[in-house]
């Protein structure tokens, strides 16, 4: 089943072909550093981290915590695992089966 994003359009096309093409992590923070504030990475990466803590069945508390981020936030990223795009889904376990894959090399 194709995915149909509400946000489709030739810009963000555009944006998500450049990122595809970024071979590594220093090409990555080269180009995000450029197109991002390092608030936005900073926010970008606290998402992620919240995700992983959620999927981890950490507490609200917790999450808090350990990333400072609110419990807004939080609240809205537990809402994407649960019902969203499942994007954080995806990412989050293509990273596990990573770790696991390199742990096992």
């Amino acid at each position: 089943m194709t995915y149909h994003s509400r946000l489709k359009n030739e810009f963000v096309d555009e944006l998500f072909e450049a990122v595809l093409l970024l071979e590594d992590i220093e090409e990555c923070y080269r180009f995000f550093e450029d197109i991002c504030t390092i608030k936005e990475i900073q926010a970008l990466a606290q998402r992620l981290k919240v995700a992983k803590l959620l999927r981890q069945d950490k507490t609200y508390h917790e999450i808090e915590e350990k990333t400072g981020a609110s419990t807004a936030t939080i609240s809205r990223i537990n809402r994407c695992l649960q019902y969203g795009a499942d994007g954080y889904n995806l990412i989050l376990d293509r990273l596990e089966e990573d770790k696991t894959s390199s742990e096992n090399e």
